[in-house]
């Protein structure tokens, strides 16, 4: 039963807001009285130029560099990058922690000739220690009586 007020709500509320077209009143047709078309006139088209304003903040060779650096121990974010451009040239890399406890640090380049290129490394954030034990002779007892 609620979801009819909700729908009778949300149409009320469409009507009023334009997006539904109200009823449309219908009007009688003026009376139209015709004359005798006048002399066919010359129409002259006049083209005006477009003014288009100049992009002032166009920079043929733009260049910038960037970094910024997150290491949010109660919430355990870790995430940095850093990038920079020069020309039609960028090259960056960025790293985070992945949710399986793995760095990943991506590093890549863009260019106009050989595209987005992008290396990708993962090491594990715990490293694993890993103890070998050399064998134990056995030892053996003489018994004397």
């Amino acid at each position: 039963m609620a979801f009819k007020f909700v729908t009778l709500l949300a149409l009320i509320a469409a009507a009023s807001a334009g997006v539904l077209p109200a009823a449309q009143v219908y009007h009688a047709a003026p009376v139209a009285t015709y004359a005798a078309p006048a002399p066919a006139a010359v129409l002259k088209t006049v083209a005006h130029p477009v003014l288009a304003k100049a992009d002032e903040e166009y920079d043929p060779h733009p260049q910038y560099k960037y970094a910024y650096d997150v290491q949010d121990a109660l919430s355990g974010d870790s995430k940095s990058q850093v990038e920079e451009r020069d020309g039609d040239v960028v090259r960056g890399e960025y790293s985070l922690v992945d949710s399986d406890g793995f760095k990943r640090t991506v590093q890549y380049t863009a260019d106009p000739i050989n595209g987005f290129n992008a290396v990708v490394n993962r090491e594990p954030l715990v490293k694993t220690v890993v103890k070998t034990v050399a064998p134990v002779a056995p030892v053996y007892a003489a018994y004397h009586h």
